[in-house]
């Protein structure tokens, strides 16, 4: 799915083109998503400017005077930007109608979601799915220090505590596996066992590798694909995810695969401890 390398690379991409734009309708294409759409949502939209595209863990924030539309690309949605004349196929569930183009959300599995948040709600921070978020991993005061004293307090493995997002967000399946492996973590560690040294590791691998993958355009297995049709390709230099069996890159050990959480885990058994 889309974690927050590719929900950072499709803000980058349609940003500049919806930034300062008027809309000019909404059109659904079924009930909803992974929840029902907001009711008379072309309504609320149409004649509003879009100010900016922001983005909070994996949602991204399409900030209007009145309100924000929080838009999820879930397991395998794509945002593409393209002319107005261009027809829908089967999975293309929203389209935010501008000038002279669209903004379409292709969600298959339909897992995404495009909700509202009205000004008089408060600040968007307050919406309910983001009230237990935890930082952004470019976020100044994450650290090895805000790390280790999060994890004191869960027992879970460490890998666990990661996906869950409460205390860093966008650390998904796929970075997960990575960051752990470069910061020489054994991802079935509890979380509260990992030491404060251990903790500036991870910190800092997963700063790193969410730092590489942007610029390597984010992964594409599957679904994911820029605005404009690019695929990414940090999925080319992964060191464990994906490689069950392979030797690894530092050891020639082989690559572990086991299930964790109903998700697969990838991990150097001889470089993870």
């Amino acid at each position: 799915m889309p974690e927050l390398p590719e929900v950072e690379i499709t803000r980058r991409g349609i940003a500049p083109l919806l930034e300062g734009q008027a809309v000019n309708g909404v059109t659904l294409r079924h009930t909803g998503l992974r929840w029902p759409f907001p009711e008379n949502l072309s309504d609320t939209l149409t004649g509003h400017t879009i100010r900016s595209v922001g983005r909070r863990s994996k949602y991204l924030l399409l900030d209007f005077a009145h309100g924000t539309l929080l838009i999820h690309l879930g397991m395998s949605g794509r945002l593409r930007i393209l002319p107005a004349n261009v027809l829908p196929n089967p999975h293309d569930h929203f389209d935010l109608e501008l000038e002279n183009a669209v903004l379409r959300l292709t969600d298959p599995r339909r897992f995404g979601a495009v909700l509202w948040h009205p000004v008089e709600n408060g600040p968007v921070a307050d919406h309910p799915l983001f009230r237990k978020l935890g930082l952004e991993p470019f976020d100044p005061t994450f650290s090895g220090d805000y790390l280790h004293e999060k994890c004191r307090q869960r027992k879970s493995s460490i890998k666990q505590v990661l996906l869950a997002g409460h205390i860093v967000v966008g650390v998904g399946n796929i970075y997960a596996s990575e960051c752990l492996f470069w910061a020489g973590i054994a991802p079935q560690t509890p979380a509260n066992q990992i030491s404060r040294s251990r903790c500036d590791q991870l910190a800092e691998s997963i700063r790193t590798v969410l730092a590489t993958a942007l610029q390597q355009g984010g992964t594409t297995l599957r679904d994911f694909a820029h605005p404009d049709g690019q695929a990414g390709y940090f999925q080319m230099n992964n060191a464990v995810y994906g490689r069950a069996g392979e030797p690894c890159r530092q050891c020639d050990h082989p690559i572990k695969q086991i299930r964790q959480g109903q998700r697969s885990t990838f991990y150097c058994p001889h470089c993870q401890t």
